[in-house]
């Protein structure tokens, strides 16, 4: 794909930035910042028949890999992190991988990206089964380490799908699910940490989020199996109790510490 084909690297519809005030920046930005929730709602259709697809998957015991490399991949290990201590979950449940490893979190290795076979290579230490499914994460939808890798995913059986900002993109066409957030230039040309990095954000926020619900882990809309890992989730635990139990704060509190959630509080208690 010819780097002129690419929105994400169209010039930007603001120029002369340098001379901007803060006050012309930053209203410029949020303006730009308002067409991303509009591109994701045209994607959702794309982002339902992953997803279904996915729960039936993930019922039946497979897992969920990110991959990415940047942005992109820095986003699905913060998704992939988040999933346990809000819903309960084992870490192996969801997993984020990038270009470069955990050290690319917060160092840039830019060369990590264009190594077509070391996705791959990476997803070997999680022993993949035909169950499970790789999202691959790139605002271009030309980054070699994701392509290669859910190429490769593909014509191993796993289920595969893809976030990305640009139309027709070979990642798109090398996965079975290709969901396709067009958000148009980046304020500054080519930075794609900013309007493809929020979208990619959004959307990954709908598709664990969905799925752990679909998945048991809320009641109603309480996050009711997250971890009691600090106060202020043990204590969010006990007003949730309260409210669902009609007791005082110590009882609650008593209750959700002897049960160790409250889903199993609800239960035990009932």
């Amino acid at each position: 794909m010819d780097i002129k084909d690419k929105i994400t690297e169209q010039p930007s519809h603001y120029d002369h930035l340098e001379q901007m005030s803060v006050s012309e920046l930053l209203r410029h930005i949020n303006e730009e910042d308002c067409r991303v929730a509009a591109a994701v709602r045209q994607a959702v259709p794309q982002i339902q028949a992953f997803v279904e697809t996915l729960e039936q998957r993930m019922k039946r015991g497979g897992r969920l890999f990110y991959i990415g490399a940047g942005t992109s991949g820095r986003l699905g290990v913060l998704d992939a992190s988040e999933l346990p201590p809000t819903f309960g979950v084992p870490d192996t449940w969801v997993t984020g991988i990038m270009a470069g490893g955990d050290k690319a979190l917060r160092q840039a290795i830019e060369k990590a990206e264009d190594n077509v076979e070391q996705g791959w290579k990476d997803l070997q230490a999680y022993q993949p089964t035909a169950n499970d499914t790789v999202l691959g994460i790139a605002a271009s939808g030309t980054t070699p380490y994701v392509v290669g890798a859910v190429t490769l995913a593909r014509q191993n059986g796993l289920l595969t799908g893809c976030i990305t900002s640009n139309y027709n993109t070979p990642l798109a066409q090398a996965v079975d699910f290709p969901i396709e957030t067009i958000v148009g230039p980046e304020f500054v040309t080519g930075s794609s940490r900013m309007k493809s990095g929020t979208a990619q954000k959004m959307v990954l926020n709908m598709i664990s989020t969905s799925l752990m619900i679909r998945l048991g882990r809320v009641k109603g809309n309480r996050m009711v199996k997250m971890q009691l890992k600090s106060e202020k989730l043990i204590d969010r635990g006990a007003r949730m109790l309260m409210e669902i139990q009609g007791v005082d704060y110590e009882e609650a509190r008593h209750r959700l510490l002897k049960a160790g959630s409250v889903a199993r509080a609800i239960k035990l208690f009932s």
